[in-house]
């Protein structure tokens, strides 16, 4: 009788009354043999791979860009409308006293400080996300309720404490401006952005990370169709002025949010996997977000926009109508700057997931590759603000109430801005950059920080002797001066960038600018009409910069031969597979080695 269990028949039924009380503790036996339930608590069942391919990104970088085109289209139109209701007098200085708290918040709420510090935070919780049992809790949810209703209601105060403080703001910034009741007024409606931008800066940062650009790249369209719409219907008929501007930021603010909150709430309640098992583990953190960050980010942000400050503050002393002009140059510069960034900002959730999952030399690459691109496009738009000035700003902004005399004045300070325009895309792609990794650093701030204190230096300098001018310049070689100080720094402990290779390559951009500049600005000063001589600048500056780009062998300009060459080669192949469907003679093989190298040359 003690030697019955070893014979199979008696044997078998002793294991399965074991099998589940063993299987009682591990929950993942259970999850196993229940297909049912992880219905509702496995992610979506289409997976995405590690990195997304060229493609995806070029289509996320064309819909970035197309959307980027029309919110700065619609700025310009916003803009337009400014001027023409009202000028570039001490009204319109009131308003741009008060929106120096949206140009804030943008930079702090939305470019930068919320990005910077989310964007890696939601990357780290797609990578656990990847690696975690469908019974345990989505870190991305986990890192939701964390982190927004605290964000809502610091933000909130905020909002509030700017209301209240609106005079002493005002006083504060402009301590010089004749019409500062206006400029309280305007602050009081423009505060809400704090809470608003703040909301919508989270919205994009977590839809970027599940490579969702449609909504979030939206937001200025949405921002400026309030402000426009504000203008046209309160400002015109109901009389409030320039009031009715600042009642659009509040407007278009929440607008920003509206166009993004039910995107993320659908790609939350999807829970889709970004990078499957491929992409490698993530590194080990005690926690999502670390509040640490938070510093070295806001303090950065604040210096960066803190130029704006500077401005405001010598331009109230000067003429009527300098900061309007200040306003206006800046605000065309920085069109190209805002285009050459969108690469930036589509790859920056890539690059940060890469490190994420240790992959440093996968974003170097991009990260080098990206600075080749957006050097090359915010040079060449720098060079044709400095070459078609007049042109731009006569097509844009002359009519109404803004005059041939504004137009000059807003020329020339848009030339000098010009200048500091690779120093911003710089700073821009760059900061992204050093903070990828979640990885605490005060150097940014720092090198902002130098850079504040040459742009102050520079205007207290150059302001008397040369007015608007000489505030643009100042805000040019402080912004370039950070830009060097950023190239040149520890980027190597989070990511290993070659800056060497990044410096010749830029400096060869910069030749090429500068003689498609030369070539532009010799052909839009032979044509009398605006938009004749545009054009013709536009054209030469293309022929010549491109060509000096190839003929150095430019890494930007070879990025842009090879992607021509392969869409050229993609359409041959293409008409070919047509034609060898109807000829059958056409030989099989020889297609193979080309579809693949050009697939690996994508």
């Amino acid at each position: 009788m003690t030697h019955r269990p070893p014979p199979p028949a008696p044997g078998a039924p002793t294991e399965p009354p074991a099998a589940p009380a063993h299987a009682a503790t591990p929950p993942t036996a259970t999850e196993a043999a229940n297909p049912p339930p992880p219905t509702k608590t496995l992610p979506a069942p289409r997976a995405e791979g590690p990195d997304p391919s060229g493609r995806f990104l070029a289509r996320a970088a064309g819909i970035t860009a197309a959307l980027t085109v029309a919110g700065s289209v619609l700025g310009l139109v916003r803009d337009q409308a400014l001027a023409h209701f009202f000028g570039a007098g001490q009204e319109t200085d009131a308003f741009l006293v008060a929106w120096t708290l949206p140009e804030f918040a943008s930079t702090l709420l939305i470019e930068d400080g919320t990005a910077l510090v989310l964007v890696p935070a939601f990357s780290l919780a797609l990578a656990l996300r990847a690696t975690s049992g469908s019974g345990e809790p989505d870190p991305v949810r986990a890192l939701v309720r964390a982190t927004l209703p605290k964000f809502c209601a610091i933000l909130s105060l905020v909002a509030l404490l700017l209301v209240a403080g609106a005079p002493w703001i005002v006083e504060s910034l402009a301590p010089g401006l004749p019409r500062r009741q206006l400029a309280v007024d305007c602050t009081r409606l423009t505060a809400t952005c704090a809470l608003s931008f703040g909301l919508a800066g989270y919205c994009g940062a977590a839809l970027r990370v599940h490579r969702r650009y449609l909504s979030p790249a939206s937001i200025y369209v949405a921002y400026n169709t309030g402000i426009i719409t504000a203008m046209a219907l309160v400002g015109a008929w109901a009389g409030w002025g320039v009031r009715a501007a600042a009642l659009g930021v509040a407007l278009g603010g929440g607008l920003m949010v509206l166009v993004q909150a039910p995107f993320l709430v659908r790609e939350l309640r999807a829970r889709r996997v970004i990078g499957g098992t491929s992409g490698g583990a993530p590194r080990a953190r005690t926690r999502l977000f670390d509040p640490a960050l938070l510093g070295p980010v806001l303090c950065f942000a604040l210096f960066r926009q803190s130029q704006v400050l500077v401005e405001r503050w010598f331009g109230s002393a000067l003429a009527p109508g300098a900061i309007s002009h200040l306003n206006y140059a800046q605000k065309v510069a920085q069109v190209p700057m805002v285009m050459s960034l969108m690469l930036a900002t589509v790859t920056f959730p890539v690059v940060a997931k890469a490190l994420a999952e240790g992959r440093a030399e996968d974003a170097r690459r991009r990260v080098e590759r990206d600075l080749s691109l957006a050097g090359c496009v915010v040079l060449l738009g720098a060079a044709a603000v400095i070459a078609c000035a007049e042109q731009i700003i006569e097509l844009l902004f002359q009519r109404g109430a803004f005059t041939a005399t504004d137009t000059a004045a807003t020329a020339a300070v848009m030339r000098v801005y010009a200048l500091g325009l690779l120093g911003h895309t710089l700073v821009g792609a760059l900061i992204r950059s050093y903070f990828s990794a979640a990885r605490r650093t005060w150097y940014p701030a720092a090198a902002m920080l130098a850079g504040l204190t040459v742009t102050a230096l520079g205007a207290a300098l150059l302001t008397p002797a040369h007015g608007v001018l000489g505030l643009a310049a100042a805000n040019a070689l402080g912004i370039s001066t950070t830009a060097a100080l950023m190239l040149a720094g520890p980027l190597r402990r989070s990511l290993p960038l070659r800056t060497g290779a990044v410096t010749r390559d830029l400096a060869g951009l910069v030749l090429a600018a500068a003689l498609g500049c030369l070539a532009a600005h010799l052909a839009a000063a032979r044509l009398t009409a605006p938009a004749a001589g545009l054009t013709a600048g536009t054209l030469a500056l293309l022929t010549v910069s491109l060509g000096t780009a190839l003929a150095l062998r430019l890494p930007a300009a070879e990025v842009l031969r090879q992607t021509v060459a392969n869409r050229y080669a993609s359409r041959y192949a293409h008409r070919s597979g047509r034609t060898s469907r109807t000829t059958p003679s056409a030989p099989e093989p020889t297609p193979a080695p080309r579809t693949r190298k050009r697939r690996d040359a994508r």
